[in-house]
């Protein structure tokens, strides 16, 4: 598929596919006429990138994992080693961190709001 369809699959912009492709997260074929042509699979590949993106991960993390994981689902394959369990730990332990100090700005909020709406 071209990139103009699977931005629409995916609703990721070309831009993004890109700039994917330029970091080593996404692979393509070129055709003839140079323009970039995409497996099947490059739609699974690009759900997992915003999945990872969007768990705060860079560019440079998902790059070093994605060689050991699943498209379709993110779970290890057979390239998984003990130092990606080690990565993902302390990934997972940085997003509690956020989570938690998320949560504490929320309360905060939550009491100005209370304060002020009795105000009104």
């Amino acid at each position: 598929m071209r990139i103009g369809e699977l931005a629409r699959r995916t609703g990721v912009s070309e831009r993004s596919l890109r700039y994917y492709e330029q970091q080593g997260l996404l692979v393509s074929e070129r055709t003839g006429g140079g323009h970039r042509e995409y497996a099947e699979r490059a739609v699974d590949r690009v759900i997992l990138i915003q999945e990872l993106f969007a768990a705060g991960l860079h560019s440079h993390k998902i790059a070093e994992l994605l060689p050991c994981m699943r498209d379709p689902d993110g779970a290890p394959n057979e390239r998984a080693t003990p130092e990606l369990v080690t990565e993902l730990t302390a990934e997972r332990d940085r997003i509690d961190r956020m989570i938690a100090d998320l949560t504490r700005s929320r309360a905060v909020l939550d009491e100005v709001i209370t304060t002020a709406a009795r105000e009104l």
